[in-house]
């Protein structure tokens, strides 16, 4: 029973950082697989969030055959949080394996920005963003659903 509690008072301050609808988005800068950094700002318009390899597998699904550009012209911005992938297997494969996608991807490799955004790890989660506060959130389990709401993003 002490194992419980302590368990859920240390997940406490996990919940009290999730962010609601009207709440501002923090800042974050993070680097990608090209070790650029990048820092949101109040011009991204869509945070796509993965928390899991499934999930990032279905951005990529729904990129497929999209041009270079195609997220930064819907304002949009990947972040793929690979924390729990081992350190090694992320150096020699995935992150070179990233470097061949069209389309940049916000590595989190310590888990410091995406449990903000509390997601199902099977999903990807889209945030809806306007001058940095959150406007609404919707979660995609399949590639075609996240293909098609890019596609009806007003350019």
């Amino acid at each position: 029973m002490k194992c419980f509690v302590v368990l859920l008072l240390s997940l406490l301050p996990l919940w009290a950082q999730a962010i609601e609808l009207g709440d501002r988005v923090a800042p974050w800068t993070l680097l990608d697989q090209f070790d650029q950094p990048y820092t949101l700002n109040d011009q991204a318009q869509i945070l796509l969030v993965a928390r899991s390899m499934d999930a990032a597998k279905l951005v990529d699904a729904a990129l497929q055959g999209q041009p270079k550009g195609y997220l930064d012209a819907r304002h949009a911005v990947f972040l793929a949080d690979i924390q729990r992938m081992p350190r090694l297997i992320a150096k020699l494969f995935a992150v070179p394996a990233m470097q061949a996608y069209n389309y940049r991807v916000m590595l989190d490799r310590d888990a410091r920005i995406a449990p903000r955004y509390p997601a199902p790890a099977d999903s990807v989660l889209w945030l809806q963003l306007d001058n940095g506060k959150l406007i609404a959130q919707h979660a995609y389990s399949s590639a075609a659903e996240l293909r098609q709401a890019l596609e009806q993003v007003k350019l």
